[in-house]
C-alpha cells in the first residue's frame, strides 16, 4: 500500500517521470523511497492491511490514485511552463525546427527546451522533490489509508491548479507577448507604407535579436518566480 501511494506519486511526477529515465530507475526509486518512508507511517497503515483480497485491491487502487493526484499536481506546473516556453519560442522569432525535448518525446522549439530544462534543474537543485516527498508524508495525516480517493475534491483540486498555473504562466511570458504584439504592429505599419520593400522578411533577424536580448535579461526572474509559486500552487494544495 505505501509502495502504490508513492511509486504513483513518482510515476507522473516532474523530472523522474521524463523518458529519458529508464523503467526500472523509477521502479527502484519508488522501492526505495517507499521502504524508506514505511517507518514513518507504518501505523498509519499497518491497521487497514487485511488478508480480504476485495479489500485490499479497493485500497490499492484508492492509494495509487492518490499518488497520481499529488504527482500530477507538480506536473501540471510544469506542463504549464512548457506551454508559455513554447509560446516565448513564437513570440521572439525562434520556433523555426523543433528539437529534441527533455521531459517529453514531441519535438520543442530550442528556446522552449532550454527554459523548461532550466527550470526543471532549478527545482532539483533548489530540493523541491524533497516538498514532493513531505507531501506524500502529510497525505497519510489527511488521507489515511482507510479514507478512499475523492473524485469530486480530486477533480477540483486539478481544475484549480491547472487554471492557476497557466494564469501565472500567462503573467510571466507576458512581456514577451507585448513585445511581440508591439514589434509585429509596427513591422505592419512600416510595410503599409512601404508596400515595394518586403518589410517583413528584412525585420526578421532584427525581432529575433530583440527578442533574444529579452530572453537573456529577463530568464533569471522568470525562473525565480517560477520556483516561488512551485511549492504554493501544487503541494501547499
Amino acid at each position: 500500500m505505501a509502495f502504490c501511494r508513492i511509486g504513483g506519486c513518482f510515476m507522473v511526477m516532474p523530472g523522474l517521470a521524463s523518458i529519458r529515465v529508464p523503467m526500472q530507475v523509477r521502479l527502484f526509486v519508488s522501492l526505495a523511497v517507499a521502504m524508506a518512508l514505511l517507518a514513518n507511517t507504518w501505523d498509519q497503515i499497518a491497521p487497514f492491511a487485511r488478508r480480504e483480497l476485495d479489500a485490499v485491491s479497493i485500497l490499492m487502487v484508492s492509494e495509487l490514485l492518490i499518488g497520481v493526484l499529488i504527482g500530477l499536481l507538480a506536473r501540471l506546473y510544469l506542463l504549464a511552463l512548457q506551454f508559455i516556453g513554447s509560446a516565448i519560442a513564437m513570440t521572439v522569432g525562434f520556433n523555426g525546427m523543433g528539437g529534441t525535448a527533455i521531459e517529453e518525446a514531441e519535438p520543442q522549439a530550442a528556446l522552449a527546451t532550454l527554459i523548461s530544462f532550466s527550470a526543471l534543474l532549478l527545482l532539483f537543485v533548489l530540493d523541491f522533490h524533497h516538498e514532493v516527498v513531505k507531501a506524500l508524508l502529510a497525505s497519510y495525516r489527511i488521507l489515511p489509508p482507510g479514507t478512499l480517493f475523492n473524485p469530486q475534491s480530486a477533480l477540483i483540486d486539478l481544475t484549480d491548479t491547472l487554471s492557476q498555473s497557466f494564469m501565472a504562466m500567462l503573467r510571466l511570458g507576458s512581456p514577451f507577448i507585448a513585445y511581440s504584439l508591439l514589434v509585429n504592429l509596427a513591422i505592419g505599419f512600416v510595410n503599409k507604407l512601404t508596400p515595394q520593400i518586403p518589410v517583413y522578411f528584412i525585420s526578421l533577424p532584427f525581432v529575433l535579436g530583440a527578442g533574444l536580448v529579452l530572453v537573456y535579461f529577463g530568464i533569471g526572474p522568470f525562473l525565480r518566480l517560477y520556483a516561488d509559486g512551485f511549492v504554493p500552487m501544487t503541494i501547499g494544495r
